[in-house]
Formats: C-alpha cells, structure tokens, sequence
C-alpha cells in the first residue's frame, strides 16, 4: 500500500514516526530527479529533466519554476559554500550557480574529450566535487541529446578544489549513478544501474573506502536493489543510507542490511533530507514530489 511503512527489522520502527505519512507536494514532471535541500532558504530545488526545466518549493508557498531551460539538469547539490552545483545532461556538464546567480563550468570534458552526461553529484569537505558520468543523457533526445560517447566508458570522477583537475577515481562502472558520503566520509557509495538497459546488468550500490581524501580502495558490493535501481540516496547521520527503489524508498544499516520500506506509488529517483531539523524525507519519484518525516536526521549539509 502507498505510504505504508515495512518493518523489516525492528531497528526500522524506532527510526519512523507512527503518526507521519507520505504527502504528495507536487505532481505533473515527466521525470523528476537531484531534490537538493538549502537549509538557508528553507526550500527544496530539483530537476524535471525531460521538460528541461528546474522547479523549486517553498513550505506554505508552493512550486514555481527556478530555471528554464536548465540544459536537462540531473543531479544537484550544494558546496561549502551554499552554491548550487548540477549536473546538465543537455550540455555534459557540470556546472556551479555563483550567489550572483551567474553559471559557472566546472567541467564538461576529460582530456578534451566531452564527457558522457554528468548524472550525480557530492561535495566533500575538502571542497572536491565528486560526480558519475553515465551515458543516460546522450542515449536518446528525450533526457539531453542523442550522441555517441567520447569518453568510450563510464566513470566516477573527483574535481580537485584547488587545481581544478579532473581525476578518474573509478572505472569499473557500467553505469554509475547515485554517489554519496557516509558521515565521517571515509566512505563513498556509488550505485551501478547497468541493468536500466541489460536485464542481467547490476542493480546494487557499492562502497569504497577512501584513502588519503583521493583515492577510492576495497570496492566491494553494499547491497542489492530488488525491485527497481539505486538511481540516488542519502545518508542519516547514523551513517543509514536511505535510497531510492522500484517499490519505493528502501534504508540500510551501515552493514548493509535492509532495515525497511517506504512505500511510494511511484518508481522513486532520488531523495534528500530537508527541514529545520533535517528530518523531512523529500522524494522524487517519476511525476512527482513526496516527503515525509522521519526519526532520523540527514547528514548535516550546507
């Protein structure tokens, strides 16, 4: 049922709240994804991509429309320094929204050839942006604009803060996707969803250690997505990764065991973790936007 609750480990219960439920805060995208939160502002950002466009919601106020076009924005987050980083699949790029409101790119090529169509995308607390480039923006025009890869692969990359060098940290992806921090960020997740296109394709989030703030070492499998795909997640401050799925939301302890469900009548993209006490579970799922409150508390960003 929507909206329901699964308790599949009694550690799920005390992390949900009985008297909370799933509302639906706006509908009509075509394929909603990147829900950002700005604490600053109080407000919630994301991505409608194939109608090429960025919507934003304010508590009480409602939705309207933050950007058009938005070069088929994917993935968003925020740096540091409360800037808006995205990730365009419309021109393969990354780019940074200055406080000015004025664009900034931060990459869109590696070693002169363009990249594939940046898809998501985290800051660590160094400043480096880490960011996935899958080709889903450059398989048709209905996401970006059908063309061939350059790049040949698909990779996970790093952008370093000071000499804006573009690293490959891995490439053993057939189409990494979703990409986040554990809290003390010795970890990163980054999700293979190869099986949107293969049916024998993988479907699971893995995990990195990180070494020396650089490097990723010991990739091993986290866990498995049935039914659906890990298209994006989030962490809780207990280091509980909270992820997207066919069914609806799906949490894993940092053991990677799935603790529950939420249930969501629609396929979810993404999510992200908003509120004055970070305790508001925001969910894109295919046409639209859903939130519901939580036990647990999002990693504390800017």
């Amino acid at each position: 049922m929507a909206g329901e609750i699964e308790i599949l480990d009694a550690r799920f219960r005390g992390m949900t709240l009985g008297n909370a439920w799933l509302e639906k805060l706006h509908g009509g995208m075509l394929w909603a994804e990147g829900p950002v939160y700005a604490a600053d502002g109080d407000y919630l950002v994301w991505s409608d991509i194939p109608n090429n466009r960025m919507l934003q919601w304010v508590e009480g106020a409602g939705v309207r429309v933050f950007r058009h076009p938005s070069n088929n924005s994917n993935g968003n987050t925020r740096d540091r320094q409360g800037r808006l980083i995205t990730c365009e699949h419309g021109t393969r790029r990354l780019t940074r929204t200055e406080s000015d409101g004025t664009i900034t790119v931060l990459a869109d090529n590696y070693r002169g050839k363009r990249l594939n169509s940046p898809n998501d995308v985290v800051v660590k607390s160094d400043g480096s942006i880490w960011f996935t480039d899958p080709p889903y923006g450059i398989l048709s025009d209905y996401e970006g604009h059908k063309s061939a890869s350059e790049l040949g692969a698909c990779y996970v990359f790093r952008l370093d803060p000071t000499s804006g060098e573009l690293a490959i940290v891995a490439d053993d992806f057939v189409k990494p996707n979703g990409i986040a921090f554990a809290p003390d960020e010795s970890i990163l997740y980054v999700a293979d969803t190869g099986a949107s296109h293969d049916p024998d394709g993988p479907h699971h989030i893995r995990a990195f250690t990180v070494r020396d703030g650089k490097r990723l070492v010991e990739g091993r499998v986290f866990a498995e997505i049935s039914p659906g795909l890990a298209d994006g997640f989030r962490l809780d401050s207990d280091g509980n990764l909270w992820t997207s799925a066919g069914d609806g939301v799906h949490c894993f302890s940092p053991a990677g065991e799935l603790l529950g469900k939420i249930r969501v009548p629609e396929v979810v993209s993404n999510v992200a973790f908003g509120g004055p006490k970070r305790n508001r579970l925001f969910i894109t799922a295919t046409s639209s936007l859903y939130a519901i409150y939580v036990a647990q508390a999002g990693v504390q960003r800017p």
